[in-house]
């Protein structure tokens, strides 16, 4: 079996992105996370299985399963736009890492036909998953969301042990890195847990830049389409001062910082 029946799940495909990578891109987002991070904007893509959500009323399957075939016949079709632009495909999710050989593949396949590849994710996987996909990656969009391990795993459901291991071994091994770390109130928000993020991520080989990407509730009525509950209803995004503030300590490492993403 060729590279282009490789198989694997995703919920959505998002054409003409400029906010994941360079240029103009198209976003694969494959199923299935080992992180329940309480502020997730896409709590449908959490559980590898199908799922049923209501959105605006009406019942919508959230999943479904396609070959790379499927997939690069679609990412074809916007060529012209990476040529123009510098841009590509980026794998998003949900973590695309827990679908390792599919995530490999598309990667590759992309590659075959001279299109820049780009990786959004939170790192946690084996070694051997980021040995089999990192080569792969033109460009890689990393979260760090905290340095205490506790805390982490208050907010979402794992420790953060292996994610900053794994932060060090992918900025090693990847061409281009950036760290993102999403601003979340009650979770990361003062000056000194910014601040901590921020040199952790100026001590990773080829670092230079860092995305503050402030709270926000976009997601917030899928967890009713789900039938779940919203761990942060009540919390309300940050003032412009505060991000502004901290945006000033992340500035502190040296690291180029930017706010959004």
């Amino acid at each position: 079996m060729g590279i282009l029946d490789t198989q694997g799940r995703i919920f959505d495909i998002q054409r003409f992105s400029i906010h994941d990578g360079p240029g103009i891109r198209t976003i694969i987002f494959l199923k299935g996370c080992a992180l329940r991070c309480r502020w997730c904007c896409n709590p449908e893509s959490q559980e590898f299985k199908i799922q049923e959500m209501e959105r605006a009323g009406k019942k919508e399957i959230i999943g479904r399963d396609v070959t790379v075939r499927d997939i690069m016949d679609e990412i074809e079709s916007d060529s012209p736009y990476y040529d123009r632009s510098g841009g590509g495909v980026t794998l998003s999710g949900g973590e695309a890492l827990c679908q390792p050989e599919f995530a490999a593949a598309i990667l590759k396949a992309c590659h075959d036909r001279g299109i820049n590849t780009a990786i959004e994710t939170t790192g946690y996987a084996k070694r051997e998953v980021l040995e089999k996909v990192i080569p792969h990656v033109d460009y890689v969009l990393m979260d760090i969301k905290h340095i205490n391990g506790e805390k982490h795993k208050e907010f979402t459901g794992r420790d953060n042990a292996l994610i900053l291991e794994n932060a060090r071994y992918i900025a090693e091994m990847a061409d281009d890195m950036t760290v993102r770390v999403p601003v979340i109130p009650t979770f990361n928000d003062t000056v000194e847990e910014i601040r901590a993020i921020a040199k952790f991520a100026s001590k990773l080989p080829k670092v230079m830049h860092l995305h503050l990407l402030p709270y926000h509730r976009l997601g917030r009525d899928k967890y009713t389409g789900l039938g779940r509950d919203y761990a942060l209803d009540g919390i309300e995004p940050l003032p412009s001062e505060k991000i502004n503030t901290l945006y000033e300590a992340a500035c502190e490492s040296g690291l180029i910082v930017q706010v959004g993403g």
